[in-house]
């Protein structure tokens, strides 16, 4: 096996270990109320269709307040700070289609608008 051969093989089984942890998530947060179960499902949804998921992992590591951390895990029924980190950070990277129209729209009114003073 060639080293670039063997160096694709790494980023493959890597890439398949975010899968893997994605359905590890969403079984946990099955578990949670079913609001929270549904919108942390329709998170991490939405950005493995925008690609962000298909990537390497890196490692990541702070501090973070425990209450801050125990309010989390309460909130979304996770236990494992894996799962919890990646929750966040997902939400966090999602596209957002608001802001994405607003950019298209700044300084335009529809056809009906008008601007009295």
């Amino acid at each position: 096996m060639t080293r670039a051969t063997e160096q694709r093989a790494v980023r493959a089984r890597r890439s398949q270990g975010s899968g893997a942890g994605l359905a590890r998530v969403a079984a946990r947060t099955l578990a949670s109320p079913p609001a929270v179960a549904t919108l942390a499902l329709a998170i991490l949804a939405e950005v493995r269709e925008a690609g962000l998921l298909n990537d390497a992992t890196e490692h990541v590591s702070f501090r973070v307040p425990k209450a801050l951390v125990e309010a989390a895990k309460k909130n979304t029924g996770l236990a494992s700070m894996t799962d919890l980190g990646l929750l966040a950070l997902a939400t966090l990277a999602r596209p957002d289609p608001v802001a994405e129209v607003m950019k298209r729209t700044r300084g335009k009114l529809g056809r009906h608008h008008r601007l009295e003073y």
